[in-house]
């Protein structure tokens, strides 16, 4: 091989190392502050990582809001009308949020089932619903209609002859 040739060779095997690290890096840089959505019933299953931010949907419970005296502290459960969870948020609500409407929380679980949330956000009008929280709450009724089906059928019996 010529020197030139041997050169240029070189040059594009250095490109493509340089541009697949580069890919790989900000691969890795995405993965680890991405935040997936998972619904009460997903948490509940155990489907949701315990030490990543994360964002909790669903639906704010009636008569579930608390607030702390002389601070910003609110308290509230989320649910999917199948499972609930408690959240614990500091700050202020948007003036959209309100019981039994749509709501995104981002945060992390805390031990004993309760979700700290950093950041909540409410629905915008009374006819919207998060494509996610309305794709999960209807996962959870289907899943639920299974199972009551299958608790609901008989369990076999021997042969009859």
């Amino acid at each position: 091989m010529r020197a030139q040739r041997k050169r240029r060779l070189w040059m594009a095997g250095a490109i493509v190392l340089g541009v697949g690290s580069a890919t790989a890096l900000v691969m890795m840089a995405l993965r680890e502050n991405l935040e997936h959505f998972y619904s009460p019933t997903d948490i509940a299953e155990g489907r949701a990582p315990s030490a990543r931010t994360l964002r909790l949907g669903g639906i704010v419970l009636e008569e579930s809001l608390t607030r702390a005296p002389e601070s910003l502290e609110v308290a509230f459960v989320v649910t999917d009308r199948f499972h609930e969870l408690p959240v614990r948020f500091t700050g202020i609500l948007p003036d959209l949020f309100r019981e039994g409407q749509s709501v995104v929380a981002t945060g992390k679980l805390e031990g004993q089932g309760l979700f700290v949330a950093e950041q909540v956000l409410a629905k915008h009008d009374e006819n919207y619903m998060p494509a996610e929280v309305a794709d999960a709450i209807e996962r959870a009724k289907v899943k639920q209609s299974a199972d009551a089906a299958t608790s609901a059928r008989p369990a076999p019996t021997g042969a009859v002859l």
